[in-house]
């Protein structure tokens, strides 16, 4: 349900209301500054200087003290039934942004685990897909860890074979120069086969198991 708008407002709120919507730094510092007198408020008020301030801390990159703060955000959400706010799904965006904040920390389980969160409850949530394909291709598995370690491999070889043909069979062995060229060029092509082949690879198979999750989960929500 939405939020109910009260036509009173403490002085505390009127205050807040006066700060540029974004200045974020002055809201987080305003929060902060009155957080006991801010939690005393009737809920209306709470909840919207609650929301600006989370909203503020994930705007000028306060990732950690977001990720503690969002929860509360969300707990309060659920707990009196608000579903939109300022025309929004307030639940989704604070998901999606609770997904941002771990992406950013690199904590990309975590990532991973609310957005799987966010799409169960909306299928269609387009953002939340795309970003979990962005999550799931920076999670790199063994193989690709591996596929880029052969690459880098065959390319430092292909560097020696490359210094020992300057050096050495150039100017003194010229008769199998073509032979070594050929073996360096092969080898520095194979290298970057495999790295290239480990990359598409890798998004082939995020680009399955998302899609095969997201058709799971829409599977589910029109069954209900």
């Amino acid at each position: 349900m939405p939020l109910y708008k009260s036509t009173y407002h403490s002085k505390t709120f009127r205050d807040f209301k006066e700060i540029e919507s974004d200045n974020f730094r002055r809201i987080i510092h305003f929060y902060e500054e009155r957080e006991e007198t801010i939690r005393g408020l009737d809920f209306e008020e709470y909840f919207e200087l609650l929301i600006a301030y989370v909203n503020g801390l994930f705007e000028v990159g306060f990732h950690k003290k977001h990720l503690l703060m969002v929860d509360v955000a969300i707990a309060e959400a659920i707990n009196n039934n608000v579903q939109y706010f300022e025309g929004e799904d307030i639940f989704e965006k604070l998901l999606f942004r609770k997904a941002a904040s771990h992406y950013r920390r690199l904590e990309l389980k975590e990532c991973d685990h609310v957005l799987r969160e966010l799409i169960r409850i909306n299928p269609y949530h387009e953002h939340g897909i795309l970003f979990l394909k962005k999550c799931l291709r920076r999670m790199e598995p063994l193989f690709f860890n591996r596929a880029k370690a052969g690459s880098v491999f065959l390319f430092l070889l292909s560097a020696f074979i490359i210094s020992l043909e300057v050096l050495f069979i150039r100017p003194f062995y010229s008769l199998y120069t073509d032979q070594v060229e050929l073996t360096r060029n092969g080898i520095f092509a194979l290298g970057l086969l495999l790295l290239i082949g480990g990359f598409l690879l890798h998004r082939l198979r995020v680009e399955r198991k998302v899609e095969q999750f997201v058709r799971e989960q829409r599977t589910a929500k029109s069954s209900c």
